[in-house]
């Protein structure tokens, strides 16, 4: 009663019952086994209520005892890392979470600590983005996130490639998170390549931006893979070019050109209504003349070949551009990241926690023939 009425009683009670109950484990384990002997103790530390506890845990010399109880404080203590990553990857600082565990545990974590609380975390999260992937997507979507990363003293903006893939049961999952400073054509090729390290063998349909070269890059690794350049990308772009005042109608044009709905509309239709589109306005904006580069743009006009229903779905990158919000949600509270590897981390969390991909993709089944 004196104890537990005393400041933190609550507590130093607990600490004395949890000593008492290892010792008598321990003497119970010494009075069945003639030749082992106590060896004195060894300093735990444990969460008590509002207070991190230290316990001292008997020890004995041949090193064969261990206390049951201490099963439960390892237990709580994985799970206390596993809040503290999660808390990680919702957004918060590992300033941020040591600060939380202090109002929680009474004890306060500095970053590094927070930071080793992770190792195991990095550990999986590691492995998930290096794991055996499926033989066949029926869709991949890739874009590349820039964010500020320090090397070497420096800082500067690093891309960070992601490849969306859409599987046979229609779910969808990240199948990788890799660092190059520069985005590049030879970048991706790379990145095809690990894919096919890694048990794709081929690709149904591969939905990207225009950057120059991924074409080519993505048929020497799949060869034969149809390819979709961004719509949006492409109505950013021109939309760029327009003075404020005509920004409407050409808008209103582009919707048309670019129309998912049409039954028995084709690839060889939409570049008619974009020739159209493009000798309509660059008697005002001669800069558009550089679009009818069939060679660089009838890329953007693939979704016209399959099922009307699914068109929308396929012609833009834009799955993986809200993956992308929800990456600059968790890196925008950090501000620069110290390396690749952090980046990496956070990005691999955010993907492979995604329950969102666990809901099938409406309407697939519409091109069961063409992506078989």
């Amino acid at each position: 009663t004196e104890v537990a009425s005393q400041e933190d009683g609550f507590n130093e009670l607990l600490r004395m019952s949890f000593e008492a109950m290892m010792q008598a484990e321990r003497q119970e384990h010494l009075s069945q086994s003639a030749r082992d002997k106590g060896n004195g103790f060894r300093q735990v530390k444990a969460y008590g209520r509002g207070k991190m506890l230290e316990l001292r845990v008997p020890r004995t010399r041949s090193g064969n005892f261990y206390p049951l109880l201490m099963s439960v404080v390892r237990d709580q203590e994985e799970e206390c890392r596993k809040i503290a990553f999660e808390l990680y990857g919702a957004g918060l600082t590992t300033a941020q979470v040591g600060e939380m565990f202090d109002k929680l545990y009474g004890r306060h974590y500095c970053k590094a600590s927070v930071s080793r609380m992770f190792d195991y975390a990095r550990q999986e999260v590691l492995g998930w983005l290096l794991r055996p992937l499926e033989d066949y997507y029926p869709i991949v979507y890739v874009d590349a996130l820039q964010w500020s990363t320090r090397r070497d003293g420096e800082v500067s903006k690093e891309s960070y490639y992601t490849i969306l893939g859409v599987r046979g049961d229609r779910t969808r999952e990240v199948l990788g998170v890799v660092n190059f400073p520069v985005e590049s054509a030879a970048g991706w090729e790379a990145v095809f390549g690990d894919l096919r390290k890694r048990g794709v063998r081929s690709v149904g349909l591969i939905v990207a931006d225009g950057l120059t070269g991924l074409e080519a890059s993505a048929g020497r690794v799949f060869p034969g893979v149809p390819f979709q350049k961004c719509v949006i990308h492409l109505e950013r772009n021109v939309l760029s070019r327009i003075k404020p005042a005509d920004k409407k109608a050409v808008s209103q044009d582009l919707r048309e050109v670019f129309a998912t709905d049409r039954k028995g509309d084709s690839p060889d239709k939409g570049w008619k209504r974009w020739e159209g589109f493009v000798d309509t306005w660059k008697k005002r904006y001669p800069s558009l003349k550089r679009y009818l580069d069939k060679a660089d743009y009838f890329a953007h006009f693939t979704y016209l070949g399959y099922h009307h229903k699914i068109r929308s779905m396929i012609y833009s990158t834009n799955w993986i551009e809200r993956l992308n919000r929800d990456y600059k949600r968790v890196l925008r509270m950090r501000g620069v990241m110290p390396d690749s590897e952090s980046v990496i981390f956070l990005l691999g969390k955010v993907s492979m926690t995604r329950t969102a991909y666990e809901r099938k993709v409406p309407k697939l089944n519409f091109e069961r023939r063409r992506f078989k």
